[in-house]
């Protein structure tokens, strides 16, 4: 039995997904959700040999997601599911242990295919993204991806939980922290990013796929 974790904010798109999936002999979806914060969680607990993730989620976006899951739940494997037809987002994904990048431009075909690649422990690039940039994306199928943000992840967090309009204290909440400890990374966050308010982290936020509008 191949237990699959399900993570979209859109209701639909999870019904839709789950449809596609457990239309294959042993396929089960063995849990879903619409936050990526609650993805990590219940790969955690559910232990799914694969997590098909949305990029743009509340609370927690699918990269970071993707990078929260495999720290703490190595076993499963990662598809992300997007809108977003970028080789740049193709790159961080898979620096950030993503085994497949798949467009929901595409078909269920290829979606099938990316899961049972991930199974497989191998990796499936959109073929609208591969025929896009095909001498780039060979190098990004390779595994031979420099990653090198310029935020930490738990910065990321922090940056993603303030654009969507959370104060200090609820994202102090949100990720266990001390309310000093998350006053310090939105410092040093602008700091990096040479921003001087929230509006204009929110930009950076939205340029960077963080958060989505």
């Amino acid at each position: 039995m191949l237990d699959i974790l399900i993570a979209d904010d859109h209701e639909l798109v999870r019904r839709g997904v789950r449809d596609v999936l457990e239309s294959q002999p042993g396929w089960r979806v063995c849990g879903e959700t619409h936050s990526g914060r609650e993805a990590v969680g219940l790969a955690a607990s559910l232990r799914p040999q694969v997590a098909v993730l949305d990029m743009s989620m509340p609370d927690l976006n699918g990269i970071d997601s993707a990078r929260e899951i495999r720290a703490s739940s190595g076993s499963t494997e990662i598809v992300l599911f997007t809108v977003h037809h970028s080789e740049e987002l193709a790159r961080e994904a898979f620096g950030a242990g993503v085994l497949g990048y798949v467009l929901k431009t595409d078909g269920a075909a290829e979606l099938l295919e990316a899961v049972r690649a991930a199974e497989r422990h191998a990796r499936f690039v959109s073929p609208l993204l591969a025929r896009a940039r095909p001498p780039a994306l060979r190098s990004l199928a390779s595994g031979l991806l420099p990653h090198s943000a310029r935020l930490t992840p738990r910065e990321r967090e922090v940056v993603q939980l303030l654009a969507e309009g959370r104060p200090n204290a609820s994202i102090a909440h949100a990720l266990g922290l001390s309310l000093k400890t998350v006053e310090n990374h939105r410092f040093n966050v602008m700091q990096k990013l040479e921003v001087s308010s929230v509006v204009e982290l929110v930009r950076w936020a939205v340029r960077n796929r963080l958060i989505a509008v």
